[in-house]
């Protein structure tokens, strides 16, 4: 089955969960592109400043005000797209909601909020989307991460939320190829990512949170929205941003007992707490919107706006190549020495 998806200049795309974050980022960059957008979040006068953004730069964009959570919330925003555009060719599931607590003091009715929006939502998305592009072909883009393959600590619900995207994923991208639907399904896979994430999280921990520390590499939004904009025009199974996501998607499965005791160390209470309490209009989303707007959190860190290890994985060809004319210079520069 050959998938062809256009290109975005060309296409309509659905980005749920873009009032902030990775998912503001993609409908910035993606407007930019000149796609055309229906954008979705429960921040209704956030989703507004955006489309007025986007519409004042001469792109094309609609506000859809829905809590994914809700039965129905894919339906309304297919329905908006159907009725503004025509349709969609694209359809990018980015919202989420989280908490920072250990297991034992999470309540049920947090644990199942955080399935209903990153999950469940995901899932009502998924089949709108599979529903309006099984005959016209297409692309589906949900936005997993790295802990889709690797639970860390005190962030249980949310690591469970993200391993049950990727299982769903993976099970979709299969059941489409064996229909011969022509629709792409691409799970994007962030590392630690600078957004709102940890201000917008409930918190148990008795201290604001932080961004993991060093050893890992913090990374700008935008090289997710990047990514995603690359995969609506180019079907990929999956795309990891940021290197520091190596371990965990790549080495983890290998020694998972070192792996534990590597996150037991880094990632406890004290790793993942600081002094920089988040700002007060924008913390504890769980259950209520709240400010939105920013692509960026209000922590005071070094970020990365690069990722050779995504640009490999979108451009394998010209990086082999690369490697290899490495390789082959290396190789002649050590003939050379032995000749000498």
């Amino acid at each position: 089955m050959k998938i062809h998806l256009k290109p975005l200049a060309e296409q309509v795309i659905v980005i749920t969960g873009a009032s902030s974050g990775i998912g503001l980022a993609t409908a910035r960059r993606a407007a930019g592109l000149r796609a055309r957008l229906v954008v979705a979040a429960r921040n209704n006068e956030a989703l507004d400043e955006l489309v007025v953004a986007i519409n004042n730069k001469g792109g094309k964009a609609i506000p859809v005000a829905v809590d994914m959570a809700d039965d129905g919330a894919a339906a309304q925003i297919a329905a908006r797209a159907v009725e503004e555009f025509g349709g969609f060719d694209t359809w990018v599931n980015a919202a989420a909601v989280s908490m920072l607590a250990p297991l034992t003091e999470v309540t049920l009715d947090e644990h199942r909020r955080i399935f209903d929006v990153g999950y469940f939502g995901y899932v009502q998305g998924t089949l709108a989307a599979v529903a309006h592009l099984r005959d016209k072909g297409g692309a589906v883009i949900n936005v997993g991460s790295i802990l889709s393959n690797r639970a860390v600590p005190l962030q249980g619900p949310y690591s469970a939320m993200k391993a049950a995207v990727m299982g769903f994923s993976d099970a979709l991208r299969m059941e489409l190829e064996n229909d011969g639907a022509p629709i792409s399904v691409t799970l994007i896979k962030p590392s630690a990512i600078d957004t709102p994430y940890i201000e917008h999280a409930r918190n148990k921990l008795g201290a604001p949170a932080k961004p993991p520390p060093p050893p890992a590499m913090l990374y700008d939004a935008e090289l997710v929205a990047k990514a995603i904009c690359f995969a609506a025009s180019r079907p990929r199974r999956s795309l990891t941003v940021g290197g520091s996501g190596l371990m965990m998607t790549a080495l983890a499965p290998f020694q998972p007992r070192l792996t534990d005791l590597f996150l037991e160390e880094m990632l406890d209470e004290e790793g993942q707490t600081g002094d920089t309490p988040p700002a007060p209009d924008a913390y504890d989303n769980l259950f209520e919107a709240r400010a939105d707007g920013r692509t960026a959190s209000n922590q005071d860190h070094a970020v990365r706006s690069t990722s050779l290890y995504l640009e490999a994985q979108m451009h394998p060809l010209a990086t082999a190549a690369l490697v290899g004319g490495a390789a082959a210079l290396a190789g002649g520069a050590a003939w050379m020495l032995r000749k000498r």
